[in-house]
């Protein structure tokens, strides 16, 4: 008689799921990095987290410009410096641009592990580079208050009220020409004393416009205010015009026979009494 069998079923692994991933854990004592599981299991591209990952398995100092990545990686610029940007923005990744000692710009890349800047248990965040300290240049002093004494701005751009009338409107239809010209409320006030130094300098209106519309670039890197500033602190001033030769002019001389005055170099008659004496002698003579 053959052996007894049940059919029934056999018993499951209470530890083990179902479905999903079953995970084989070793314990690693060298060559591993930590991660965190909200960059990890970040929802997004896989790029990212693979490049969030090779980054932070990489010693201080390894170049991870994007050409370097693209030599590791097989996806192209466009991805990798996707990926950047992604982790740029979610505070895993900050790239600054310090200056060196010898004076050059370098980029320096700082990644963290934690989003935000600094784990709260860890370091303080590496500080920023130094600034270059900013030279403030003094505005020129108002013209003082027909009311009151004279009074200094103390380094401020003077009041729209206390610029020249004719320089304001001369920088205001800077804009008929070109549309770009668009100045603010504070900007004529602080060019209008230049350019009422070129109008105390003989230069017309349609002289500066031309000159200060003249080759303007394509394209504006700053504030059309900073542009018109170059241009009036650049060009020289004209040379004031020579004083026109003022024609000789004979003093007056009193006529000896009507004391009629008249000009000439000296004393004597005038042309009546020459004329009238001139006369005589032919009228006797006829």
């Amino acid at each position: 008689m053959a052996d007894p069998q049940s059919n029934a079923r056999l018993r499951a692994d209470a530890g083990a799921p179902t479905s999903g991933v079953i995970h084989v854990r070793t314990r690693l004592t060298a060559d591993f990095t930590v991660l965190s599981n909200a960059l990890a299991q970040r929802r997004g591209s896989a790029v990212t987290i693979g490049v969030a990952a090779y980054i932070a398995s990489l010693p201080d100092g390894t170049p991870v410009s994007i050409t370097a990545l693209c030599a590791h990686f097989s996806e192209g610029e466009i991805l990798i410096s996707r990926a950047l940007r992604e982790l740029e923005a979610a505070g895993y990744l900050e790239r600054r641009r310090e200056r060196t000692p010898s004076g050059h710009i370098r980029t320096r890349t700082y990644f963290y592990d934690v989003p935000g800047g600094r784990d709260p248990d860890g370091p303080p965040r590496p500080p920023g580079p130094r600034k270059p300290p900013v030279v403030r240049r003094a505005a020129p002093p108002a013209a003082p208050s027909a009311g009151g004494p004279e009074e200094t701005t103390g380094g401020r751009v003077p009041a729209l009220a206390d610029a020249d009338p004719e320089a304001v409107a001369v920088l205001a239809a800077l804009r008929r020409v070109d549309p770009r010209l668009v100045l603010s409320a504070q900007e004529p006030a602080r060019l209008a004393p230049a350019v009422t130094e070129w109008l105390a300098a003989g230069v017309g209106p349609r002289e500066i416009t031309e000159l200060l519309t003249l080759r303007l670039p394509d394209r504006f890197r700053a504030r059309p205010a900073s542009v018109l500033a170059f241009r009036l602190r650049e060009t020289p001033l004209p040379a004031p015009p020579p004083p026109a030769a003022r024609p000789h002019v004979l003093p007056f001389q009193t006529c000896d026979g009507c004391e009629r005055a008249f000009r000439a170099a000296t004393p004597g008659h005038c042309r009546t009494c020459r004329d009238l004496a001139g006369g005589e002698p032919l009228r006797a003579a006829g």
